[in-house]
């Protein structure tokens, strides 16, 4: 126990990667693509029994199911689609991609999901669908935007990339996405989901589906590569006055490692290209934490409950809500966070995991690519330039836990 205190703590970097899942994407990295195909069924049954939902579409990557959705659902060039004031660019880039206009609605503080007022001010007549996010794991208020969509006769679309495992998510909507992003509920560096109730819209999504090509094995290779060298070499590598961080830099430079956001998308471009069917290797590192998906979430709850009770009484801290599961813990801090986690990085507690400084994510997001004006939603750019995230992956004991609390009531 002693030597796990003293390692370096971190937010991001692969952060659900257990010792299965690092043996199993070494023998899929050394393999000679002779996976088994039916994988990659097993993974949409799994899906089918974890959700409820009927229809299920295995993809490279959230953003490329939401692409899809968008593209079959025929909108017409300059059609609104309503989004979270509070999110990452890889959500606006394949709504401009399609010809589509983002409206940013502001958000509820306490949940960073969507804020009803200013949701019901901005639909206008040209509105045709909103997106929900469950942001952090924590469930919208579905019940309420499903009615609010009805009314105004408006597509729902649930953006579950934070959520799996959540209740009451992913059913509600026309369609629903989820990510299996390298820092997601659950990971396989890049891996997508799309799910609907909707059968007449699932066939137009098949069509669509099988004209996709697959991943080329050496772009699936470099994702096999990420949780490989993330544990053996970068975060070893952070303990060394943060010289993990410049080696992650050199590799992704040079394409041996892939970022979560590409330069590229940054600057508000979606490659339709891009957008490809989820490879059978990826498929089976989803399927081994997919098995682990109860134990992982209850593991987060447990710390969620530490920070709950070492950190009470302080502000900032949001409510509880029993549906939820916990991603991220969001601290909401009177002060700016940039000194905060710059002491905390002395102590080797990397807490920067993106989600911070701006409210369109990452930070250098060109806002004029993506048609965000700054003051359009006031809460979400304060949340953003208070908000410290607090892990919860499985890999966070209950003590490196207790120590983020000790360390962080010392600078609030």
């Amino acid at each position: 126990m002693s030597n796990k205190k003293q390692k370096a703590i971190f937010i991001s970097l692969s952060p659900n990667v257990e010792e299965d899942d690092l043996r199993l994407a070494e023998s899929l990295f050394f393999s000679k693509n002779n996976c088994r195909k039916e994988s990659l069924d097993i993974l949409k049954d799994k899906m089918r029994e974890i959700t409820g939902i009927p229809n299920c579409f295995l993809f490279n990557s959230g953003r490329s199911a939401f692409y899809i959705i968008l593209k079959s659902l025929n909108y017409s060039l300059g059609d609104e689609i309503i989004v979270p004031g509070f999110t990452c660019n890889v959500l606006i880039n394949p709504i401009i991609s399609l010809g589509l206009k983002p409206v940013y609605v502001d958000i509820n503080e306490d949940t960073f999901n969507l804020d009803l007022k200013d949701l019901r001010e901005k639909i206008t007549s040209n509105t045709k669908a909103i997106v929900v996010q469950h942001t952090f794991g924590l469930p919208d208020n579905i019940l309420e935007i499903s009615k609010i969509c009805k009314d105004n006769n408006i597509d729902l679309i649930e953006d579950c990339a934070h959520s799996l495992g959540a209740k009451s998510i992913g059913s509600f909507s026309k369609a629903s996405f989820f990510s299996f992003g390298r820092d997601k509920i659950v990971s396989c560096v890049y891996g997508g989901v799309l799910m609907t109730n909707d059968d007449a819209l699932a066939e137009k999504i098949a069509e669509m589906y099988e004209k996709l090509p697959e991943c080329s094995w050496i772009w699936v290779k470099q994702q096999l590569l990420h949780p490989i060298l993330t544990e053996k070499l970068i975060k070893p590598l952070y303990e060394l006055k943060g010289f993990g961080k410049y080696i992650l830099i050199i590799l992704q430079k040079l394409h041996i490692i892939s970022k979560a956001v590409s330069d590229k998308e940054k600057k508000g471009n979606f490659d339709k290209e891009f957008v490809k069917k989820m490879s059978i290797s990826l498929s089976l590192l989803s399927l081994n934490q997919l098995e682990k998906l109860e134990k992982l979430n209850n593991h987060r709850r447990k710390i969620a409950e530490i920070y709950y009770q070492e950190l009470e009484g302080i502000a900032g801290l949001t409510p509880d809500n029993p549906d939820r599961v916990f991603m991220r813990f969001p601290l909401i801090l009177e002060k700016e966070t940039d000194n905060i986690l710059s002491v905390l990085r002395k102590k080797k507690i990397f807490l920067d995991d993106g989600w911070r400084k701006r409210n369109i994510v990452p930070q250098d997001t060109d806002y004029s690519k993506i048609g965000y004006v700054k003051g359009t939603c006031p809460k979400a750019e304060y949340v953003a330039k208070h908000i410290i995230n607090l892990p919860t992956s499985i890999n966070i004991g209950l003590e490196d836990a207790k120590k983020i609390s000790s360390e962080l009531k010392k600078l609030i």
